[in-house]
């Protein structure tokens, strides 16, 4: 039977990864369509329902090589905020590639057989996968899984970005993982379309790597004049808005100060005790850092934090909207939107500790696949 990556926690204040074999699927509806897996990216996005918040710092293996069990411990409050899902053996993986080998009736679905499809919507970590046929992008012809395997999550989230950008009435951008997969494409998006982006980054190798991209603005974070430099980035762009997937610790305050100083230098800008009038924002839709988001007052009042997520963005744009961001996206694969990986694994291989110390580390610019 084919097998399945599951996520469960159980009764013990453990959490048990393993391989399940499950019915191959078949199409419940006229609308739906089933893939052959072939590819699925472990995005930042997936660790969250796949470690469930276990410290996998302690993890211990067992099972045998082509049928892995890992399991991890969790701690009283990560017990307490996963209470409803102690039990349930979850499926994961938000997005991956694969070929079409069974379609419902509908002319949508029939459309799509035998046809290669990037597809969203959970349980992709799977050797088959029953999506609805509106959540599937057919691939250009001889584009490969690979390519298509990270269709959705960054190249939606990317457009999305700009999008919410415009929508705010912005006129600029600043991001906080500029070197990360995410941060590449959206630095070409911004490039192509003309949208001032500032890349906030954590490393000078990192700065190269953009500026050899075409990147005009890019910020060190460990550069000891980082808050002056950051500044005058955004004075140089406009920037009013910030994509923040760090979440916690300063960068979410700093960003804001160095928005409002940058207004005050605007010419004409008149006093004010409460400061600008100018509404500064930052949206946080990653959380690399999980402790608390810290700010130190001194923006005014005209500010805003708040949580942005990339499947409320799309229910909120309607779907002719999304259509056309996706065509976008397969206009534009191997150009704006291609993904680059550091290391394949197979769905054993994705169970080994070895593999989950590295993916689990979410560093900049290392992805991880799964090749099915």
């Amino acid at each position: 039977m084919p097998l399945q990556l599951r996520s469960l926690i159980r009764p013990d204040a453990t959490l048990e990864l393993s391989l399940v074999e499950v019915p191959r699927p078949e199409p419940a509806t006229p609308d739906e369509v089933v893939l052959r897996m072939e590819a699925a990216p472990l995005n930042p996005s997936d660790l969250g329902l796949l470690f469930a918040g276990a410290d996998m710092r302690q993890a211990k293996a067992s099972g045998s090589a082509e049928r892995p069990v890992i399991t991890a411990p969790l701690s009283p409050a990560v017990m307490a905020a996963m209470a409803a899902r102690v039990g349930e053996s979850m499926p994961v993986g938000n997005e991956g590639a694969g070929t079409v080998v069974a379609a419902g009736s509908s002319p949508a679905a029939q459309a799509l057989l035998g046809r290669r499809v990037a597809a969203l919507g959970g349980a992709m970590y799977a050797e088959y996968r029953a999506v609805p046929a509106a959540q599937c992008l057919a691939l250009p012809e001889g584009a490969t899984a690979v390519q298509g395997a990270s269709c959705f999550v960054n190249p939606l989230t990317a457009l999305g970005m700009v999008d919410t950008m415009r929508r705010e009435g912005h006129t600029a951008l600043v991001h906080t993982v500029g070197a990360s997969n995410l941060g590449q494409m959206l630095n070409r998006i911004c490039l192509k379309d003309g949208v001032p982006l500032v890349n906030i980054v954590r490393q000078p190798a990192q700065a190269a790597l953009l500026r050899e991209q075409g990147a005009a603005h890019v910020v060190d974070s460990s550069s000891a004049n980082f808050q002056a430099e950051l500044t005058e980035a955004i004075a140089a762009t406009g920037a009013t808005l910030a994509f923040d997937a760090i979440g916690g610790g300063k960068l979410a305050g700093q960003l804001l100060l160095a928005m409002e100083a940058a207004i005050l230098r605007r010419p004409g800008q008149a006093y004010s005790r409460y400061g600008s009038d100018v509404h500064k924002q930052v949206y946080v839709y990653g959380s690399l850092d999980r402790g608390p988001i810290e700010l130190a007052r001194g923006f005014g009042m005209s500010w805003g934090v708040g949580g942005w997520l990339l499947f409320p963005f799309l229910q909120k744009v309607g779907p002719e909207r999304v259509q056309q961001l996706k065509q976008r996206v397969a206009d534009e694969l191997t150009t704006t939107f291609a993904s680059h990986y550091t290391k394949e694994l197979t769905l054993a291989e994705a169970l080994s500790l070895e593999a989950i110390a590295g993916y689990a580390k979410m560093a900049t610019g290392e992805k991880a696949l799964i090749r099915l």
